[in-house]
């Protein structure tokens, strides 16, 4: 017998294998642009703090370090600017 994860994934296939053909079935087609990287420009100093970080938390590279704590701050005020939002709505 099969799980309800196996039956609903083999159920969704046979609905897409038979609208497949169906224009009609299916929305307008979109298009996706992958952004392009962004070169950034820091000094001397903050690159050899940056690349001993890097080495500390073993990342092979401060290249491959430096996207990681850029996602991760950005992450962290985002969830600082949601907060700030939530606490202004409830002063109102």
């Amino acid at each position: 017998m099969e799980t309800g994860r196996v039956f609903l994934s083999k159920k969704i296939d046979r609905i897409v294998t038979v609208q497949a053909d169906n224009g009609s079935a299916w929305d307008k087609p979109i298009r996706v642009w992958k952004d392009k990287p962004v070169s950034l420009s820091i000094s001397a100093e903050l690159t050899a703090r940056a690349a001993f970080l890097a080495q500390i938390y073993r990342t092979k590279s401060v290249e491959e370090w430096l996207p990681q704590v850029i996602q991760e701050r950005v992450e962290l005020e985002e969830a600082a600017f949601v907060g700030v939002k939530q606490e202004l709505a409830k002063a109102d």
